[in-house]
């Protein structure tokens, strides 16, 4: 091996080693967010009692994976408890005997183990498109993505789903010279993020699309139709091993695919209940379909740019985005991007890069729930690869701006560790502001609650504390002993006064008053505000 291929091996190993260690330490010191719990106790369920019982609103392969981590320090299951997902989450973590530190480390390690594995996946798709150092540029982006490094140090589905996403597209960028090779692969990769996620569902018609024109817009006008057929044939065989993938999810859960519906699961009716109706995959994910309809129905709480809301914004998405995404990194993105539409030998490649992060963003627009950057983690996953492709650049100075640029993402990355979720970059006041500008798990998803309990002990020993926390976890069981300051008058609640800063964002009323006649003294993890009255 030559001394440039040592060189070259030796970065990448850096780059994935700092992401490992960076992804590591945060599973390490961070308590279970609102959605582990369910997550983890649901992948216990499967793999132990073969049926699909919580969480139907989610297909099971990120879960199973996450099973295979549990599987490690075989937690305790109570099988007789009758709880809803979310109580039988906590009674899992907290009730039943289990370490809750070591579950969630052995959930979370097999998360991290796909999101190293998905910056191959990022490496490899932007070497195809410029060569090695654009391969280089790609990886270092996703590996100091603050974003990246919070949900992939996670055990929940975004990250998985995203991931499987941009190898699908990348099996059908190298299909167009190996068809025979990639196109399968293409739709395993598919089906695995359908059978991780249903947002990943409006992929699917890009993917069989890509089959099917990706040839015809690198082809001869002239002879592209003589073909037809046979990438006919193509599209509808990426499709079926899409759904086989997603069968052989479920079947392997429980053969038999027993399932009952929810009580009072409601059928939307018209264009939508048709699309379900005609989707197919088992009856359990269909009905998981109809579940998410459920939610986006409903109303929920926002908040951006240090304004509360009812309902949902259509920029909340590209807003937060700008929040949560270090400067260098939006710099580049937009330079790849044009580069990409520049170049005559990239366009077509944007079909398979800028096309499909777009239509998924803008689908994600249209959500009800605006609660934080997750929904979109596709973005710095795709727009990675994109941005390496600047390389090609041939513009004085391009090459040292470029560095720079990567530079300056490294640095903004690593000045926030270990507090990944709650970033936001320096024109927004970085991560110790995000707070004022965002709320959920874009700052404050319960994560710091064990931080909490290590800050009371050693920082405010005996002192009154009272507590509005948004959190998955049990308090007590970090040491946190707060009394509820909303269930008596303002004048008794003395001491301290711990609010997450999600509460805070959105505080009305008594909390309001709590909060505006009390001093702000401290701060944990940049998601839980200590205050005293």
């Amino acid at each position: 091996m030559s001394r440039g291929r040592v060189i070259y091996l030796l970065v990448v190993v850096a780059l994935l080693g700092e992401m490992a260690f960076a992804m590591v330490t945060t599973a390490v010191q961070q308590a279970p967010t609102i959605d582990e719990p369910v997550y983890v106790a649901t992948a216990e369920v499967l793999s132990r009692e073969h049926i699909v019982l919580y969480n139907p609103e989610h297909p099971p392969l990120g879960k199973l994976v996450m099973a295979a981590g549990l599987a490690f320090v075989d937690p305790r299951l109570d099988t007789s408890y009758q709880g809803d997902q979310t109580l039988q989450g906590r009674h899992l973590l907290y009730e039943t005997g289990n370490n809750p530190f070591r579950l969630m480390l052995a959930a979370r390690l097999p998360m991290i183990v796909l999101t190293l594995l998905f910056g191959l996946v990022v490496l490899a798709f932007a070497r195809d498109l410029a060569g090695p150092w654009a391969g280089l540029v790609a990886l270092a982006l996703y590996a100091f993505s603050p974003d990246i490094i919070a949900q992939g140090s996670l055990a929940t589905l975004d990250m998985p789903a995203a991931g499987m996403l941009l190898a699908a597209f990348w099996f059908l960028w190298r299909s167009r010279q190996r068809p025979r090779l990639y196109l399968p692969l293409a739709g395993v990769a598919l089906g695995a993020a359908l059978a991780t996620r249903m947002s990943a569902l409006p992929a699917v018609p890009l993917v069989l699309l890509l089959t099917l024109l990706s040839p015809f817009a690198v082809g001869k006008p002239e002879t592209w139709w003589k073909k037809l057929a046979w990438r006919v044939l193509a599209a509808i065989g990426v499709g079926l091993i899409a759904v086989a993938v997603v069968w052989v999810v479920y079947l392997a859960v429980d053969p038999r695919l027993r399932w009952t519906p929810p009580a009072g699961l409601p059928r939307p009716g018209g264009l939508k209940g048709l699309a379900v109706d005609l989707l197919p995959f088992p009856k359990a994910y269909r009905d998981g379909v109809l579940i998410q309809f459920q939610f986006e129905s409903r109303t929920f709480n926002g908040f951006l740019l240090g304004h509360a809301y009812r309902g949902s914004l259509w920029y909340y998405q590209p807003v937060a985005l700008l929040i949560k995404t270090p400067l260098g990194m939006m710099a580049l993105w937009l330079a790849g991007a044009i580069t990409m539409l520049v170049k005559p030998a990239l366009r077509v490649a944007a079909l398979y890069l800028l096309v499909p992060a777009g239509v998924m963003l803008l689908v994600a627009m249209t959500g009800a729930r605006d609660y934080g950057t997750r929904y979109v983690i596709f973005m710095p996953v795709f727009l990675a690869v994109v941005a390496g492709t600047v390389v090609l650049i041939r513009v004085r100075w391009a090459r040292v701006a470029t560095a720079a640029l990567v530079a300056f993402v490294a640095v903004s990355s690593l000045l926030t560790f270990p507090y990944y979720l709650p970033y936001s970059n320096e024109a927004f006041g970085g991560t110790s502001r995000t707070h004022l500008n965002l709320h959920d798990s874009n700052v404050d998803w319960g994560q710091d609650l064990a931080r909490l309990g290590v800050r009371l002990r050693t920082k405010y020993p005996g002192e009154p504390v009272w507590t509005v926390l948004k959190a998955s976890g049990v308090p007590s069981y970090y040491g946190i002993q707060g009394k509820n300051p909303l269930a008596v008058p303002n004048d008794q609640v003395h001491g301290l006064l711990v609010v997450s800063d999600s509460r805070v964002a959105l505080a009305t009323g008594k909390l309001q008053q709590l909060i505006s006649s009390s001093q702000e003294i401290d701060n944990v993890g940049y998601s839980i505000t200590i205050y005293r009255r």
